[in-house]
């Protein structure tokens, strides 16, 4: 049995349908670790290292696809075919590797546009790897929001009373 990561657990459900009983897909809910909001999470003078974090509810999950891959004969990463799927997909290895609960387990990537039975077995038929550059692409915009914002968003708040930050988003 493989297990196979996915992010939402409506498309855990409907994937697990169309792949079988030699699969067990759980989902992740979506991005699994973060920086924490405090000084120091991305550091420039150490080639730009972060620390990254995992909230309570992720720490669950990631206890869940850990135990579950331990007796598994391999990974299947299936998260969305973008730049935060592609991230999402790397913390849950990274995480899954600090944990030692893949041992020497394959592990795959696969994409699919549309949570169809064909779309989903036509990926699944052909895995490749975590798109290194991807993740590069992301982890450079998260450390600049990271920095952006923590560094600019104090001058802010000083100038102009009532401003939210200086992040890229804004929620």
């Amino acid at each position: 049995m493989d297990v196979v990561v996915v992010e939402s657990p409506a498309k855990a459900k409907t994937i697990n349908k169309y792949l079988g009983k030699n699969y067990k897909v759980l989902a992740s809910f979506g991005h699994v670790r973060d920086l924490p909001a405090k000084d120091g999470s991305v550091r420039p003078d150490e080639d730009f290292a972060m620390s990254w974090a995992v909230d309570t509810a992720s720490g669950k999950r990631l206890a869940d696809i850990a135990k579950a891959v331990k007796d598994a004969d391999g990974l299947i990463l299936a998260t969305d075919p973008d730049r935060e799927g592609e991230a999402i997909s790397w913390h849950v290895l990274e995480v899954l590797k600090q944990k030692r609960a893949l041992k020497d387990k394959p592990v795959s990537r696969v994409v699919f546009n549309a949570i169809t039975k064909a779309s989903v077995l036509e990926a699944m038929a052909n895995p490749r790897q975590i798109d290194a550059p991807l993740v590069d692409a992301y982890l450079a915009r998260r450390a600049l929001d990271y920095l952006v914002g923590f560094t600019l968003s104090p001058v802010l708040w000083r100038k102009l009373p009532g401003a939210r930050s200086a992040g890229r988003v804004q929620s």
